[in-house]
């Protein structure tokens, strides 16, 4: 679908997972967009920034400390896409006052994660929040993206151990009994959605959940059994357990901020809570919450299916870890320590 007029994008935090995915979306329509990806000094000269820059992006090397040398960077630039970290809260605040000051027409907040309400059930989606409270004190126009949990993160490894190389972040237990519905996505298909959203006018100053399949942990499961043809055991988290260990991990955190580990492990338990035990993410909530629906808007974008996604990960056609070479991000640093 051509568009009346190209399009400026600029992404920070290209090279993760969501950035690559949008990025490569992008690409695929080159009348479309132009395409700039931010880059911090130390990352320029990294592979896969040089691997960008050769099929036309533009590399623009940037200080997140430095607001006017950004402003001076973003003037011109319709889009701003947020896919940096939580790890980089102060970065994305900057990169929040410099699109305002640039007159950028839309910016794209770093969710891209589960729905569930704004505060009280995630901490991380709470922190999301106080970003995009930042855009409406300067009345910046935003669009807030979320794609559910990732089908990347919710795959069991098999007792025989012959998928552990291609699963790098496994889902190890049942929220509640297993039948609780969510919405999931393959990474690879966020993208997808991206290109469309950022030029629909419709979704400006709105939140877009856009997704892949509704399923469950217990179809999931049994999809990775039926595709290996072995039995995984299974350990069920109930409602009250959950919620007692989040407490703990609470008071944990609350006396010692720095302990990276504790909040890692608070982290996604409280995502398996909201999404395997409340079932916060699904399309009926999120049309509660004010939403708009990516299937009803762009009904011809066509996304992998869960069991399509399990049949590749087991035949070896690709693979499920997330974050490779990405020594900087929290999920890599915290593997194997919680």
């Amino acid at each position: 679908m051509a568009l009346e007029k190209k399009l400026k994008i600029a992404i920070g935090g290209a090279s993760g997972e969501t950035g690559m995915s949008i990025i490569n979306a992008l690409l695929d329509s080159p009348d479309n967009f132009d395409i700039i990806a931010l880059v911090r000094p130390e990352s320029a000269s990294k592979p896969v920034y040089q691997d960008l820059a050769t099929r036309g992006v533009s590399l623009k090397i940037i200080k997140f400390s430095d607001i006017e040398a950004m402003t001076s960077i973003l003037t011109g630039v319709d889009t701003v896409i947020s896919c940096l970290t939580l790890l980089q809260v102060a970065e994305e605040h900057a990169l929040i006052d410099a699109s305002h000051a640039a007159g950028v027409g839309r910016f794209v907040p770093s969710f891209f994660a589960v729905v569930c309400p704004p505060r009280g059930v995630l901490t991380l989606r709470s922190m999301k929040e106080d970003v995009l409270d930042r855009c409406k004190r300067l009345y910046l126009p935003y669009t807030v993206i979320d794609v559910g949990w990732w089908m990347q993160l919710s795959l069991p490894q098999v007792p025989s151990k012959r998928l552990d190389a291609q699963i790098s972040v496994p889902d190890t237990i049942i929220g509640a009994d297993g039948n609780v519905p969510t919405a999931v996505t393959d990474v690879s298909d966020i993208g997808k959605y991206v290109a469309r959203i950022v030029a629909d006018p419709k979704t400006l100053n709105k939140h877009v959940f856009a997704y892949g399949e509704v399923t469950t942990q217990n179809k999931i499961w049994a999809a990775v059994e039926e595709a290996t043809g072995e039995t995984i055991p299974r350990t069920y988290l109930s409602k009250e357990d959950a919620e007692a260990t989040m407490l703990q991990l609470k008071e944990v955190a609350g006396k010692n901020p720095a302990d990276m580990p504790s909040l890692f492990k608070l982290s996604m338990l409280e995502y398996k809570y909201t999404w395997g035990i409340r079932g916060d993410n699904t399309p009926e909530h999120a049309a509660y919450l004010g939403y708009l629906d990516a299937k009803l808007l762009y009904p011809d974008v066509e996304c992998k299916s869960v069991g399509v996604f399990v049949s590749e990960i087991v035949e070896g056609a690709r693979s499920a870890t997330v974050y490779k070479n990405r020594d900087d991000h929290p999920v890599t640093m915290l593997q194997g320590k919680v």
